[in-house]
């Protein structure tokens, strides 16, 4: 089973937020996930508050074979997770 590191929608209309979520590749966007790490909020205007991750369990799935898709990759690079 290949498991990615998604973004799941949530919010009202025009006002989208986000949470970090572990899901099978095969899962659609707002589906059932595995496991829930964070919340993104793209519209908080303190970049220190719009990306809330538990990094320990983020490090968890990425060294299990997790991929992250290419949204989360850039947050988590912005977050000091990932290098390039």
């Amino acid at each position: 089973m290949a498991v990615k590191l998604k973004l799941k929608r949530v919010g009202r209309t025009h006002c989208p937020h986000y949470r970090l979520t572990v899901m099978d590749s095969r899962t659609r966007r707002d589906g059932r996930a595995l496991e829930e790490l964070g919340t993104y909020d793209p519209d908080n205007e303190d970049p220190g508050a719009q990306v809330r991750f538990n990094l320990e369990r983020v490090r968890h799935w990425l060294s299990r074979g997790a991929r992250p898709t290419d949204t989360v990759r850039h947050l988590l690079r912005r977050q000091g997770i990932l290098t390039r």
